[in-house]
């Protein structure tokens, strides 16, 4: 499959993230404690770059695809998404490393972003079931992807290092294919 293509609705275009257009992301990117939850570092040119470098490393192996998220109604470069560990085999991915500037927080372009990607994944992409990994204290992400139909399948006990230090529970939500076609009230 050729992991070089742009999804877009009439909010939103999702375009591959490369180390061309990466620096469009670097002052929301460094906004203070924007991924508080995850474990990746993204605050500084430099260390975006390197994450970059591995998301591009991950499409190389054919287990990620990076997008840089555009909203179309501001017409400005919001963050970024990824189609991740992408088990083509038993025809699982998970949706994750998303992250927006505040800016976008709360403007429904969130939910625009996973509409793309859940469509795509379960369509052109032929996949099963779709997977969400997200830190048990971050409530909004878990209420957002319950709002998409999302089942909550398990709690990853101290699964992962945060950047401070902190050893994160990680919340399990999965969302089949035939669930997907039966959600009738999508955000």
């Amino acid at each position: 499959m050729n992991t070089l293509f742009i999804l877009e609705n009439a909010r939103v275009v999702l375009r591959p993230l490369t180390l061309e257009n990466f620096e469009e992301l670097i002052s929301i990117a460094s906004q203070h404690n924007l991924v508080q939850y995850s474990p990746s570092n993204i605050a500084t040119p430099n260390t975006l770059k390197e994450y970059v470098e591995t998301a591009l490393k991950q499409v190389d192996d054919g287990t990620s695809i990076s997008f840089i998220i555009y909203d179309k109604l501001q017409k400005a470069y919001a963050g970024s998404t990824r189609y991740m560990n992408m088990n083509h085999k038993n025809k699982v991915l998970h949706i994750g490393s998303t992250w927006i500037g505040r800016e976008f927080h709360g403007t429904g372009l969130n939910d625009q972003v996973k509409l793309l990607m859940l469509d795509y994944a379960f369509g052109a992409m032929d996949f099963e079931k779709v997977e969400f990994r997200i830190d048990e204290r971050n409530s909004k992400s878990r209420k957002a992807v319950e709002k998409l139909g999302c089942t909550l399948e398990g709690i990853l006990r101290k699964d992962v290092y945060l950047l401070n230090g902190f050893k994160r529970n990680t919340c399990c939500y999965g969302l089949l294919r035939e669930e997907w076609r039966n959600v009738t009230t999508r955000p």
